[in-house]
């Protein structure tokens, strides 16, 4: 029978051994917390975007004018 000694007295090593058969994979399962964009924050991309169309848009109507 094995010596019992604490966790915290093992050697570096041996807290790795220990840690790695302890550890086990998710699976299918993606433990990665989501949650949906806040409509009410300012997204920079967004206004970006805007002004690029905004941009596009008004140089054909310069044209006609």
């Amino acid at each position: 029978m094995e010596k019992f000694i604490p966790y915290e007295k093992l050697s570096k090593k041996e807290k790795r051994k220990l840690d790695l058969a302890k550890r086990q994979t998710w699976g299918d399962l993606n433990p990665v917390t989501r949650k949906p964009e806040n409509s009410k924050a300012y997204n920079r991309n967004k206004a970006r975007n805007w002004k690029c169309e905004y941009h596009e848009t008004s140089s054909g109507f310069s044209s006609f004018v």
